[in-house]
């Protein structure tokens, strides 16, 4: 990868153009969910938010050119449908070349850095329902935390369904993520118990002025019944970075017997596996589907 880091800082440098024009040329994906009916997109936006640990490390995601090593690994396993990422990621990306027929999904709001005291005050600095448009991309992602304890949570909300409706008028996917979030320590947590969970669904789901295009994107929880059946939304399902992989595993079987639950769109836990094997960590996970 390392050659082929080099030709994209070259191309950065002497032809930017070079990303639009691969845009252009990109063979879209001819459905969000694959074959099998299901969606398997791969997560690769934590690193704009600061957010670079993975399986204890702290800095696992600290390398871009063996981040893109292992996107590069995924992307091109069979039953991945897709990937999720910032403007840079998704530009190395198409200049790889590893983007035809896949969904991508342009990750939006991205200031609230981890570990920040503004985090909650989670601004899009990222993509634009314009600019996903006009990349040809099939969608935009929304983190979504709700504080009641905060003061920035209003605006996140607004601006979150500034987007959904922005992302719907253009018949585009808006996939929003909520939690309810607490403040502890001077650390904000997302509170996973179901009530919580069901409370941040019932909230996510009436933003924007139409909700064709919305799906949600959750974490998945011991119990997943009552969590599933808060919505009639399409339901893709995180990884859970930090959880036992076991137990990720068995909870993404369980959840995706539930009807409205789509696919998965994992991160960290795929592409940091505690044994390295990413290809067969990402041909586990599509099994499930």
């Amino acid at each position: 990868m390392a050659a082929r880091v080099g030709e994209i800082v070259r191309t950065r440098v002497h032809n930017p153009e070079a990303i639009a024009e691969a845009a252009k040329r990109r063979v879209p994906a001819s459905s969000v969910v694959g074959e099998h009916g299901r969606a398997m997109i791969i997560a690769a936006d934590h690193p704009a938010r600061g957010a670079l640990g993975a399986g204890g490390d702290s800095m696992a995601m600290a390398d871009r050119g063996a981040l893109l090593d292992r996107l590069c690994v995924a992307l091109e396993r069979p039953g991945v449908t897709g990937v999720m990422g910032t403007a840079d990621i998704l530009e190395d990306l198409l200049l790889l070349g590893v983007l035809d027929g896949k969904s991508v999904f342009g990750s939006m709001n991205r200031a609230g850095l981890a570990g920040s005291t503004f985090e909650i005050d989670d601004r899009f600095t990222a993509y634009d329902a314009e600019t996903i448009a006009s990349m040809g991309f099939d969608g935009g992602k929304t983190l979504t935390r709700i504080a009641l304890d905060d003061a920035a949570t209003p605006s996140v909300l607004e601006n979150t369904a500034r987007a959904v409706n922005e992302l719907n008028d253009r018949k585009l996917i808006a996939m929003v993520e909520p939690f309810i979030s607490r403040w502890n320590n001077g650390k904000i947590c997302n509170d996973l118990s179901p009530e919580a969970v069901i409370q941040s669904i019932t909230i996510a789901c009436a933003l924007g002025r139409r909700t064709a295009y919305t799906w949600l994107k959750l974490p998945v929880i011991e119990d997943m019944t009552e969590v599933l059946a808060a919505s009639t939304l399409p339901v893709l399902l995180l990884g859970g970075d930090g959880t036992d992989p076991e137990q990720v595993f068995a909870r993404w079987e369980r959840a995706l017997k539930m009807p409205s639950a789509l696919g998965l769109v994992p991160g960290r836990t795929l592409l940091y596996p505690a044994d390295g094997d990413v290809a067969g960590a990402v041909d586990r996970a599509v099994s499930l589907l």
